[in-house]
């Protein structure tokens, strides 16, 4: 199968046959794939054979109306490149993690008297980064043991600046107080490469340098600061030993994949300085049961980026492109990051218990991608539809007395929610409390991109509420010239009981009432549910963030610093409106005009 509208033998002949990447693109000009090749000409050729290997191969190629190329130097920046341009554009046909949270470091900043702390984002900062961790908890609890074996500050550098006493930390052995400088920066900085040494997990060395300086007081007579060297030795020979139960002292992850039915589950071991410190699982976005893909798809995006590599990544299979990925992290890492798929002993039981946490993870999804099914074949029998809805969208409206009003779209597709199609809408210049003015400027913001091209169309729209609701949809769909939308208003019944919704549908007088029991209204419920929770939490988190604001925000002509400098010299809120015209004219930069302003605004 090919795609008949492009002209696919006139791009191959001027197609180079270079290294680098390939976009191919649908007719609205999004980007539906990238792919990397050794040879463009070659790969691109591929894929237009009169036999394709699998379907999603084929509707791939049924989509693309042109293909755009880059030639690249090497393989290897080709697959640089392409991993770059996936986290940018997210093709829907390629492989993708569906977990886009960061994930957390420890971050030693690059101040006169370093700061460790927790950080996740972008790597903007000054400083050394160590990690990815698993977890926050993680993070914290190997924070919690370096302050107490060499006290290296964690306080926020505002804080710190503004010390002129030291505080609890300094009182409970938790930092030496270099805010009041309480120690010289040689000596700081002594305590700070022991901690930057033991986050690479060089801990005998520390140990060794512990030993030398303890040796030193004692011979000098100095018991206090011989004494604090040997407790920081038995806390890290405390932990080497439990490191030697577990492991050796090296850095390694160990990565399984499990697939079936489009399904896909990769459990990563993380192992920092021979410790575990924690697990997690991925589910990566595919179309196929390819687990090698799988596999290079995970490695690369979830790699390439990464400060602190491990020196050794242990996977439950190979992939063809093994030795390019393995290239590309030394590079990037400047160590030999080693691979291994054939394991014994200790690093055996390790991938057996990865392989098994996928396992029971992939049926556990397909267990409920299976009721999932289910449930949408019900809905399809209850609504009379010709075949199973690809894209079901659900609108609710949410706000406080009429304040802060917020309008949620989720969707969800065969396999449940699509969280990353969600979206929110903050409702502007409508009559507070007016639900029905809400929902159509919602609803308009939605589907006016689809009349200019942009978004997919859903074959089900849902809308929590009655036949007003209703009513609006179906006047924003008529107004936009949208049809081919079934419209169903999902009311709660004077009762609001669950299980006694009412179901109205476009030009029907009366609801329909299904069984509490059937499979059909929980996937109701379930979308309904989902978006009255989308729905709060949005505009639970814009209320918080108003009500944060000062008063002073709002004022015309009263900008950052002018707020800081009226709230330094009244001490406060409260006592700045108390203050008089002349008082607040006093302020240099307050004009009298404007301290009759601020002035008018806190007396009304």
């Amino acid at each position: 199968m090919t795609a008949s509208h492009f002209d696919y033998q006139h791009f191959l002949k001027n197609t180079p046959e270079d290294p680098g990447i390939y976009r191919m693109l649908n007719s609205q000009d999004s980007i539906i794939y990238i792919g990397k090749a050794k040879n463009l000409k070659k790969r691109l050729t591929s894929y237009f054979r009169k036999t394709l290997d699998t379907p999603k191969t084929r509707i791939l190629v049924s989509l693309i109306d042109h293909i755009e190329i880059s030639v690249t130097n090497t393989e290897l920046e080709a697959l640089l490149l392409e991993q770059n341009l996936i986290k940018k554009h997210r093709p829907k046909f390629n492989i993708l993690l569906r977990d886009d949270k960061s994930y957390p470091y420890i971050f030693l900043s690059n101040d006169k008297y370093p700061r460790l702390s927790v950080h996740r984002g972008s790597k903007k900062s000054k400083g050394e980064y160590f990690g990815p961790f698993p977890s926050a908890g993680a993070v914290r609890e190997s924070l919690s043991f370096l302050q107490k074996l060499f006290q290296v500050r964690q306080c926020e550098n505002s804080y710190f600046s503004n010390r002129s006493r030291p505080c609890l930390q300094y009182q409970i052995k938790r930092c030496k107080a270099p805010c009041v400088e309480f120690l010289d920066v040689a000596t700081y900085d002594k305590d700070v490469e022991r901690t930057r040494r033991v986050l690479k997990g060089k801990n005998q060395k520390v140990i060794e340098d512990l030993v030398y300086e303890m040796d030193q007081a004692s011979q000098a007579l100095n018991f206090e600061d011989a004494a604090i060297h040997r407790d920081q030795i038995s806390r890290l020979r405390h932990i080497t030993s439990e490191q030697a139960i577990e492991g050796n002292s090296q850095n390694l992850d160990v990565i399984a994949v499990s697939t079936d039915k489009n399904v896909a589950v990769v459990h990563l071991l993380f192992y920092r300085n021979g410790r575990v410190i924690g697990s997690k699982n991925y589910y990566p976005k595919i179309k196929d049961d390819e687990i090698q893909l799988v596999m290079e798809a995970f490695i690369t995006q979830f790699y390439l980026d990464t400060v602190d590599m491990p020196s050794e990544l242990v996977l439950s299979h190979s992939f063809p492109d093994q030795e390019l990925v393995n290239q590309s992290l030394n590079k990037i890492s400047g160590k030999k990051i080693k691979f291994s798929t054939k394991v014994k002993g200790q690093r055996k039981l390790w991938l057996e218990l990865a392989q098994k946490n996928s396992q029971q993870e992939l049926a556990l999804r397909l267990a409920s991608n299976g009721q999932q099914l289910q449930r949408l074949q019900r809905l399809t029998e209850v609504l009379n539809l010709s075949a199973m809805p690809r894209r079901m969208e659900c609108f609710d409206i949410s706000h406080t007395a009429g304040v802060n009003t917020q309008a949620s779209c989720v969707v969800f597709g065969q396999k449940g929610p699509d969280k990353q199609e969600y979206r929110r809408f903050n409702i502007k210049n409508i009559t507070g409390g007016d639900d029905y003015a809400a929902m159509n400027q919602a609803l308009t913001r939605r589907f006016k991109n689809l009349v200019n091209g942009e978004g997919v169309k859903p074959e089900i729209l849902f809308i929590d509420g009655g036949k007003g609701q209703l009513r609006q949809a179906k006047e924003v769909l008529e107004e936009l010239e949208i049809d081919g939308i079934l419209l169903v208003a999902i009311a709660k019944g004077a009762e609001r009981k669950v299980g006694a919704e009412k179901l109205f549908f476009d030009g029907d007088e009366f609801p329909i009432l299904l069984n509490s029991n059937d499979p059909a209204l929980h996937l109701i419920q379930h979308i309904r549910d989902e978006s009255h929770r989308f729905a709060i939490t949005g505009h639970r988190n814009q209320r918080a963030k108003n009500y944060n604001k000062s008063e002073l925000e709002v004022i015309p002509g009263i900008g950052q610093k002018r707020r800081q400098k009226l709230l330094k010299q009244f001490g406060g809120l409260t006592a700045l409106k108390k203050a008089s015209v002349s008082d607040l004219a006093s302020i240099p930069g307050i004009s009298q005009t404007l301290a009759q302003k601020l002035y008018d605004y806190f007396q009304n």
